[in-house]
């Protein structure tokens, strides 16, 4: 017995002795992986000394240092602390030149218009360079110092070039008032996927924005196109906006959508192969810069922040669910107040002449020209109008709606002479349809349908009537000053809400920002 409880204490102490033992293998063997690796990549002897242990603690003191300069800093040291802050970057990338590559990619940032300045391209040469000499390098504090700055950087770098190469600089959504559509941004998983890449150079040409419409601008702009009867200047700042609003990833992605552009005063019908199938002119809101004062050429301080004229159409997508054919227009408050009343006080029978009934209280006024409309307050009216259906409404005889928080739709008009016009911002804020009945034939196809709205349309004595299309149909109405056309050719059109000149200012405080900073310090 006494034998027994005496093995008994022997081999507990030597269990634990071969446990230490085994663990401080384990953590030697490791240290020895990476302190082998870089002595084989570098063969200076000062990494036989390198830990992860130690290097940790330097990669921690690099990324709180940096942690204003980084552009993603909770992402990149959230990685680090998850992965026992491995400079994987480093390991996988440098040794191979993949680095060196990543740079000359981001050296080349100015041929989508952006600087490379952003990427911190020279910086990340100088760190890579610096590593390759041995004279730099000359003891095991300096290395975990140059390898912690060089990781931290090509985090940072890859992150940004990979953020606004597939997204874009500028959040659409943070200097645009009414900008609804739908906009993605990099969140994390996307940019963890910079310390996944397996071939750098095959990554960084996977994230060049490859459609027609960047490809022909990309090329306009690096050939220093200029249009003919525009200033040189206002068309190399339209295509770099141009080329940063094709980044944004707000495009359609169905087969077949409704798309209307406010500076083109156009609709297009695209079909599932790309092609506009349906092409009419549109009237939409009034906007800042209808005469075209205020040019990319030259603008003054007041347009550089988004100001939106009360009627300018909003950006935005939805889905076109049904029409109102033969609409009941009930009129805004703000435009009874401007506009109703006004022409009441001038002509008492204009409101049973445009077929408006007045409410009051929600109850119908039977005899509104007996009312003194010049006594009426125009800034806080009891009274509320709606437009009958028929010929002077002015929604005319369909509109087409669909869901959004600005309470806009397509529709026609009993006014077409505005078509006639280059210049169709003209409307409260809602789209006037060159050809209604075209759009409603595209989206119903020829049949009993489209035959009745037809006929509803052309009733002398119409009632309002509302009809699902028979599939939803995704409407984006969007904002472009210069794209190519079908046939290659480059169109510009004038910044008619001045949505260029905000897009412009934004990005040079992004791109630029010590010349802007100088810049603003010189204005004030």
């Amino acid at each position: 017995m006494t034998k027994l409880v005496t093995a008994k204490k022997i081999a507990a102490p030597l269990l634990i002795i071969c446990a230490l033992l085994i663990t401080f293998q384990s953590c030697k063997k490791k240290r020895s992986e990476e302190a082998t690796f870089f002595f084989k990549k570098t063969h200076n002897k000062i990494y036989q000394d390198y830990t992860p242990e130690a290097f940790t603690q330097v990669l921690k003191k690099v990324l709180k240092n940096e942690k204003n300069n980084l552009s993603h800093a909770e992402v990149i040291t959230a990685f680090y602390k998850k992965n026992n802050y491995q400079p994987v970057l480093v390991m996988n990338h440098l040794f191979n030149n993949d680095l060196l590559a990543a740079s000359d990619y981001y050296l080349k940032a100015d041929e989508h218009g952006l600087n490379p300045e952003m990427f911190n391209a020279d910086q990340l040469r100088a760190l890579v360079y610096k590593f390759y000499d041995k004279q730099k390098i000359k003891d095991i504090n300096t290395a975990y110092q140059e390898i912690a700055e060089l990781e931290v950087a090509a985090a940072n770098s890859l992150i940004t070039y990979s953020n606004a190469l597939q997204y874009g600089v500028v959040n659409p959504k943070s200097i645009y008032q009414r900008y609804f559509l739908v906009t993605k941004q990099p969140d994390s998983a996307t940019m963890l996927k910079v310390f996944h890449i397996a071939d750098m150079r095959a990554y960084l040409d996977s994230i060049q924005p490859k459609s027609p419409q960047y490809l022909a601008l990309q090329k306009a702009w690096n050939d220093k196109y200029v249009m003919q009867g525009r200033p040189a200047e206002e068309c190399r700042r339209m295509l770099q906006v141009n080329l940063e609003r094709l980044r944004w990833r707000n495009k359609p992605f169905e087969e077949k959508y409704v798309i209307v552009n406010i500076p083109d005063f156009n609709l297009n019908v695209i079909d599932s192969g790309g092609r506009s199938v349906l092409k009419m002119k549109v009237c939409v809101g009034q906007g800042r810069n209808m005469n075209n004062a205020n040019t990319l050429a030259a603008y003054n301080d007041t347009c550089k922040i988004d100001r939106p004229n009360e009627h300018e159409t909003p950006l935005l997508n939805s889905m076109i669910n049904y029409v109102e054919v033969n609409p009941v227009w009930n009129i805004p408050q703000s435009i009874a107040n401007k506009e109703i009343i006004k022409e009441a006080a001038d002509d008492r029978y204009y409101l049973a002449n445009k077929g408006i009934n007045v409410y009051k209280d929600g109850k119908l006024v039977p005899n509104p020209e007996s009312i003194d409309w010049t006594r009426v307050t125009k800034d806080n009216s009891d009274y509320d109008f709606k437009q009958q259906p028929g010929e002077d409404n002015s929604l005319g005889k369909i509109k087409f709606l669909f869901k959004n928080r600005s309470n806009v739709y397509l529709h026609d008009t009993p006014v077409k002479s505005a078509f006639f016009r280059k210049m169709r911002a003209v409307s409260h804020g809602c789209v006037r349809l060159g050809d209604p009945k075209a759009l409603a034939l595209n989206l119903f196809g020829p049949g009993d349908k489209y035959d009745e709205i037809v006929q509803d349309m052309d009733d002398n004595n119409p009632d309002p009537s509302d009809i699902n299309v028979p599939k939803k149909t995704p409407v984006y109405i969007t904002y472009i000053t210069c794209w190519a056309d079908e046939d290659g050719k480059l169109q510009f059109r004038d910044d008619v809400y001045g949505q260029d000149i905000v897009l412009y200012e934004q990005l040079q405080k992004l791109l630029h920002p010590a010349k802007t900073e100088t810049r603003m310090a010189a204005n004030n």
